[in-house]
């Protein structure tokens, strides 16, 4: 049974599911950032030992939970002896092979949510997916997630990287659209506001239809005199009249047999 964890990373992740593991009873044994600051930070926040030097990491733990950026992942486990210690990943696009070649004991616990340290969220409706090298480390793992949320998924390292896919395109792509959306309106004077209750309407109806039932708007009927309009208002930000062509073209391909 896992009861003692470090974290190895600071980010937002890191930090929520620290938070979420330290209210669900499970020892945070130590926080490890490559910045001092941000080891601090959460380390200060849990009431537990941090520290900014890879050979202080303290493997004297349960599970060790290496949540950096992808391209960090090798730097740490290249200086850090994990061959026998229970590792896992919380990356959406790192197969679960990748860990072992420095630990058979090893698995990926993946928290399927955007986090940003700012905004305090509500573990247990967050979906996580596990995999692991045997189902011995599977039911430990899911044993684990069961105390930080009610939904627990097992998913492969292919099947993960195709949901990461779906979710960069469901999350961070349309949060660009939100910033896109914001700087047109200030250059106007006009508040963010004003979209706030279009953004909850055109949330909430996919959770009760699909999203191409859902789809409205002049791209799906290609409304041309609509659209050119629009892309005559973006002849100074032809990068941004791009983007809407190749979405409104996307749109209407799509919908263009119904």
């Amino acid at each position: 049974m896992i009861q003692r964890v470090t974290i190895i990373g600071a980010g937002n992740l890191a930090t929520h599911l620290a938070k979420a593991f330290s209210k669900a009873g499970i020892q945070i044994v130590q926080v490890y950032s490559r910045t001092l600051g941000s080891a601090g930070a959460l380390g200060t926040t849990l009431g537990v030992p941090f520290t900014n030097i890879i050979s202080e990491i303290d493997l004297n733990t349960d599970l060790v939970i290496l949540s950096v950026k992808d391209d960090a992942m090798g730097q740490v486990l290249d200086q850090t002896d994990l061959s026998q210690r229970l590792v896992v990943h919380t990356a959406g696009s790192v197969s679960m092979d990748f860990l072992s070649q420095y630990s058979e004991r090893c698995g990926v616990f993946y928290p399927l949510q955007t986090f940003s340290k700012e905004r305090e969220i509500d573990f247990s409706g967050i979906p996580v997916c596990i995999e692991a090298k045997s189902a011995e480390i599977l039911a430990e793992l899911n044993a684990l997630a069961a105390k930080i949320s009610k939904t627990i998924y097992e998913i492969n390292s292919d099947d993960r990287k195709i949901l990461h896919l779906a979710a960069v395109f469901a999350c961070n792509f349309v949060n660009y659209f939100y910033d896109i959306s914001g700087q047109l309106l200030e250059k106007q004077g006009l508040s963010f506001d004003l979209l706030k209750p279009l953004i909850r309407e055109t949330a909430a109806k996919v959770m009760v239809m699909t999203p191409s039932d859902a789809q409205t708007g002049p791209a799906k009927r290609y409304d041309e005199t609509i659209v050119n309009k629009h892309l005559k208002l973006m002849e100074d930000r032809p990068q941004l009249s791009e983007i809407y062509s190749l979405i409104t073209n996307s749109i209407y391909q799509a919908h263009k047999k119904n």
